[in-house]
């Protein structure tokens, strides 16, 4: 095997936690297309059409390369649909188009076989590409185990023989929601089970001397597939190979949920540096993921080339036991830090603060009949007013925020609370014996003026960043944070204004636009904080924002990373040649009747092949089972078999109030 361009990782799974810095993989070729090494990051996505439909395909296909798909996949389920990837091939280079084609493999490994004499690159799921799943609980001894294996060997030989006879790349693509009965046995339902199930099929390519491979750990829950792959790379590294790294989150769903979703897993791990190629899955049209996919990844290429690193005096120097440690705070007066859920602050100084009304934005309704205020699941906990101060009178629950100076002015300062600069707290004795709240940078850590702060109980940090990595600078404060030996709570706050978000792909917040830079920007920025258990709180300040997407956008981000529910989660596959029914119709429909019920998960799959596997993150399923079939799953039960598509949902509706778990939908 070629190390020449090797890189060892000096962290434990990226190059640099205070500097941006790709991790350079070797390159495969796949086409015209090469990927890894110093080649950009590439875009890719789906055909949801059957590929049996030879111009549909083409058509779609054409379609997602005008929106910028590098490389295109079709599903080849069967060895007929295999054989027509030559079809839609040559009439897409009669056409003037020679975008890599890549064939998804799953259950077929002879329709792999003649899918590689065809296509540019075939993907392999190790969940059931030679193995089995039907949930059954296996036992082995290592030399059973062992045999197991061979016999997969057995199984797989041929394939890669094919591949390396003509010169077809491979994709050896785990999946959480498909992982074998072997490996789940002997692993469990673990990103360390999903690592091996990958490394054990690397191992039989190198054993026959096939490096043509790229690889990918997929799951719906954006915390197992960040953690899925850092092991990856360090698996890897431990074993000498820099194979590039194909990045998704699996069934992420529609809308600002499947975009967020998205960019909280994708965009955690291209701030480590990991990624050479990128799809974002969502319930719509395939033409519609890559703008999406796009605006994550060339916010990096930018990066690359205007690189701001943290100054060292920046950087205070952390004992090995704190680089990977979450943080944990103390708890304020019962309200913030500790084990508590984040809060979300909201700005709402620029606002009209002569009606109540505006309030409605941020999940607190008035009605004036009653004189009194409704809230829900997605009501803000603080409001920011600068120095403005409203004319009516605030809920009770809603905490607000005024600059020091307005603050020190007011009689009545019941759940009102002050935002300080470091100096202003430095050199007043003037503090709220409840919360105050000391707006701060990483790089004030290491100032005079820090030292001399009387800190106690009652501080909470605003944790602000101008740095371009601005993550990593955020990152570092954390870690800093616990060398000292402090514990605040810690809000983390990003700014992004208008100029930020300028280019061709769209207003960065217009509902129409297939993308929102800001949902994609703030995923990723504070996402990738709280999925390593960082932070207390987040504040997203977008002046040209709409309250109510901030408002949203916060809660969904929270979501995403599991450390705040506030809404039911839909763990929705994007569609492929394999699907038995309109998934965007299907999704739409479900989520219709069923989006009040918060913290349940259901699962809407097209097929079989992830979707039962994929219950086991998610409380119920509705799965594709045949023309006009579904069947419905408790978990990774199967509880009604066949049932009409016309009856699904009532019969799903109708298990979830046996379970008791059903709540009338209530107007507030």
């Amino acid at each position: 095997m070629d190390t020449s361009n090797m890189l060892t990782l000096p962290g434990i799974y990226c190059n640099s936690k205070v500097d941006y810095s790709r991790w350079k993989t070797r390159e495969i070729q796949i086409g015209d297309i090469p990927m890894g090494g110093d080649n950009p990051i590439r875009i890719q996505s789906m055909t949801t059409v059957d590929t049996m439909d030879t111009l549909g395909s083409v058509e779609q296909t054409i379609r997602m390369v005008e929106a910028g798909c590098e490389y295109v996949r079709i599903t080849a389920p069967s060895i007929k649909e295999a054989q027509n990837l030559a079809n839609i091939k040559n009439e897409l280079r009669k056409r003037g188009y020679k975008v890599p084609l890549v064939a998804d493999i799953h259950f077929t490994p002879n329709a792999a076989e003649v899918a590689a004499r065809i296509v540019e690159k075939v993907r392999v799921n190790p969940g059931n590409y030679a193995d089995k799943k039907k949930f059954d609980q296996l036992s082995y001894t290592d030399a059973a185990y062992q045999l197991e294996l061979e016999r997969i060997y057995h199984k797989f030989t041929p394939l890669v023989k094919i591949c390396k006879e003509y010169g077809t790349a491979m994709r050896i693509g785990t999946n959480h929601g498909s992982l074998s009965d072997r490996i789940m046995s002997h692993y469990g339902d673990t990103p360390e089970g999903m690592v091996e199930s990958a490394m054990e099929f690397i191992r039989m390519c190198e054993d026959l001397n096939f490096y043509n491979l790229c690889i990918s750990m997929k799951s719906s829950n954006p915390q197992v597939m960040v953690k899925a792959y850092r092991l990856l790379v360090e698996k890897m590294v431990s074993e000498n190979m820099n194979y590039p790294l194909h990045l998704g989150v699996t069934e992420a769903g529609d809308g600002e949920d499947g975009r967020v979703k998205s960019a909280v897993g994708i965009g955690t791990l291209l701030e480590d540096g990991l990624g050479d190629t990128v799809r974002v899955s969502l319930t719509e049209e395939p033409e519609r993921e890559a703008p999406v996919a796009i605006a994550l990844v060339d916010r990096y290429s930018k990066r690359k080339i205007n690189l701001e690193k943290i100054p060292q005096e920046e950087i205070i120097q952390l004992s090995s036991e704190n680089q990977n440690s979450p943080y944990l705070s103390q708890e304020v007066n019962t309200f913030i830090g500790g084990s508590l859920v984040p809060r979300i602050v909201i700005d709402i100084s620029n606002e009209n603060l002569k009606d109540a009304q505006i309030l409605a934005k941020v999940g607190y309704r008035y009605d004036m009949l009653l004189d009194k205020y409704h809230m829900g699941e997605q009501s803000v906990d603080f409001v920011y007013l600068g120095d403005h101060l409203p004319s009516f009178n605030m809920p009770a629950n809603l905490k607000q925020v005024y600059n020091f100076s307005t603050w020190s002015q007011l009689q009545d300062k019941t759940n009102i609370h002050p935002l300080y600069t470091l100096e202003e707290f430095a050199h007043t004795t003037d503090k709220d014996p409840v919360l105050n709240m000391i707006k701060i940078r990483n790089k004030d850590l290491i100032s005079p003026l820090f030292e001399s702060l009387q800190l106690d109980k009652t501080v909470v940090f605003i944790l602000e960043t101008s740095h371009m990595h601005g993550m990593a600078d955020q990152r570092q404060f954390f870690r800093n944070l616990q060398e000292i030996g402090i514990d605040p709570p810690v809000i983390i706050k990003r700014s992004y204004d208008r100029a930020a978000f300028s280019g061709p792909l769209g207003d960065f917040m217009n509902p129409e636009e297939p993308i929102s830079k800001l949902q994609l920007y703030a995923s990723t920025d504070l996402g990738a904080l709280l999925i390593d258990g960082l932070g207390s709180g987040i504040w997203i300040d977008s002046p040209a924002t709409a309250l109510e997407s901030i408002a949203s956008l916060s809660f969904g981000i929270l979501q995403a990373t599991r450390s705040r529910i506030s809404k039911t989660e839909y763990i929705s596959c994007p569609s492929c040649g394999r699907t038995l029914f309109d998934l965007q119709e299907t999704t739409q429909m479900i989520r219709s009747r069923t989006n009040h019920l918060k913290g349940l998960k259901i699962g809407i799959m097209g097929c079989i092949v992830n979707g039962p596997g994929e219950m086991a993150d998610a409380d119920y399923g509705y799965v594709g089972a045949g023309p006009d079939k579904v069947t419905l799953y408790r978990g990774q039960e199967v509880v009604k078999k066949n049932v009409s598509s016309g009856q699904a949902l009532d019969e799903l509706i109708k298990i979830i109030k046996d379970d008791g778990l059903w709540i009338d939908e209530v107007e507030v």
